[in-house]
């Protein structure tokens, strides 16, 4: 789980970048909405790792708030380039 949950949230900036390296706003967006995807996986894995009693809720708070900013950042972003179309 730990290397799951690594590489979901390596995989949001990694995305992000790989997209802004990209020819265009449609490709950018495909790639903003990986992010997100890995976003979503990376919450549930903390949440599952909560529950499980391998984070404690001190801990799984501040974690879970930051991911749900980075997708309430990703959201407009990637609304506005759909937009755009």
């Amino acid at each position: 789980m730990t290397s799951q949950l690594r590489r979901a949230a390596a995989s949001i900036p990694t995305n992000i970048a790989e997209g802004a390296g990209r020819d265009g706003d449609a490709e950018l967006a495909r790639f903003l909405v990986i992010a997100f995807g890995s976003a979503n996986e990376t919450e549930y894995l903390m949440l599952l790792a909560k529950d499980l009693g391998y984070l404690q809720s001190d801990e799984y708070e501040p974690l879970t708030k930051l991911t749900q900013e980075v997708k309430r950042m990703l959201t407009p972003f990637i609304n506005k380039l759909k937009a755009d179309r």
